[in-house]
């Protein structure tokens, strides 16, 4: 057995982004986390967030994706694309890594998984749920964004704990539920 070669650097495909999926309010740790990947493989860090209360209603043959809100009475929110921008931008104040934002639209699950394969993104990384109550009914209808992933698609995922680790005798699902 022979030791592999180094790659050369055109095989390096540095164009192949880190993919962080973050929310609003989200711990920075993730975004530097993810840029700390992304420094790592020289890679672009793509900062995404998906935006729930929309979804795809069909895409262009040029690769537009055109939208709509689910509930027609819901204003599309550009205050929202701004405040996950400047966290994003205060998260990674100080880092040298490249980067930019995407909004995506749909299931977050689905829709990192897709644009993931768009840009052959070497990895996804993620944070856990919050530790509250409402989190954590929506997990249980909905199931984990990172165990959703790992099932739908075949790159890596770096999953970021946020907050203080859960004792091993801590009863997740309260009684109220």
């Amino acid at each position: 057995m022979t030791d592999a070669a180094p790659l050369p650097p055109s095989a390096r495909r540095p164009d192949r982004p880190v993919i962080a999926g973050i929310v609003p309010g989200q711990s920075p740790r993730v975004l530097r986390e993810a840029a700390l990947y992304a420094r790592l493989h020289r890679a672009t860090l793509v900062v995404a967030s998906v935006d729930i209360t929309r979804f795809v209603t069909y895409e262009d043959p040029d690769g537009y994706v055109h939208t709509a809100p689910v509930n027609l009475d819901v204003v599309p929110s550009e205050a929202l694309t701004a405040q996950l921008q400047d966290e994003a931008a205060r998260a990674l104040s100080g880092i040298d890594v490249p980067w930019t934002f995407e909004m995506l639209v749909g299931d977050p699950a689905l829709a990192l998984r897709d644009y993931a394969d768009s840009t052959d993104a070497r990895l996804i990384v993620v944070g856990t749920r919050k530790r509250g109550i409402g989190d954590s009914i929506r997990e249980f209808f909905t199931g984990s964004v990172a165990a959703r992933l790992a099932h739908r698609q075949h790159r890596p995922i770096l999953v970021v704990p946020l907050g203080e680790p859960a004792k091993d005798d801590e009863d997740l699902w309260p009684d109220e539920i």
